[in-house]
């Protein structure tokens, strides 16, 4: 009976030992990938709204200068934003009617929330990202002009499918750093010196 209360507090102290070498390490590997993380997804959400930024702060310029809004659009073909990774173009007048557009959806001319375009200011557009519909996300930037407001965007769907993957590696990568972890820490509390406190 001595001997098995003995292995019992024996077992009792590597558990408590294993568990103090792996917690504050695996809360430092957690940290670690969700930051990893949280900057990649950053990086991939912000390099979304290029090059629409410059095809904006250019249509608006050739607007102010007196060009048409046809004139602005680049394409001469219309762009699926259900299907197309293109960059799409839509000119607004002041009170949000639409003027010139390159973009399609669901075979109707789409249009953001006049919120959307109302929180556009002379140098400094609107950022945003715009559902139009469930399954079709765009990176907008919307620009002023002195007529009104240009919308130029894309589609997120290249982008989410990267972040998706980031994830996946991410996830994977801190399962694997538990995982060795764990054995490390076994294996530290294992060899601890038996005479040693605990």
């Amino acid at each position: 009976m001595e001997t098995n209360v003995r292995t019992g507090s024996g077992t009792s102290t590597l558990v408590r030992r294993a568990l103090a070498f792996f917690l504050p390490v695996a809360v430092l590997a957690t940290l670690t990938c969700g930051l990893i993380y949280a900057e990649v997804q950053q990086d991939q959400r912000s390099g979304a709204n290029d090059p629409q930024v410059q095809m904006a702060e250019d249509a608006a310029a050739r607007l102010d200068a007196g060009a048409s809004p046809a004139s602005a659009i680049q394409t001469t073909r219309t762009v699926d934003l259900a299907a197309s990774l293109a960059p799409f173009t839509i000119v607004f007048d002041g009170g949000h009617a639409l003027l010139a557009t390159d973009a399609t959806l669901d075979g109707g001319q789409p249009a953001p929330p006049a919120g959307v375009l109302d929180a556009a200011r002379p140098g400094s557009p609107n950022v945003v990202t715009w559902q139009p519909r469930a399954g079709v996300r765009i990176a907008a930037v919307v620009m002023a002009w002195h007529g009104g407001t240009i919308l130029v965007g894309r589609s997120l769907r290249r982008v989410e499918e990267q972040e998706s993957n980031a994830e996946l590696i991410a996830g994977a990568a801190w399962l694997v750093m538990l995982a060795g972890l764990a054995a490390a820490s076994a294996a530290a509390a294992w060899s601890w010196p038996r005479g040693s406190a605990s």
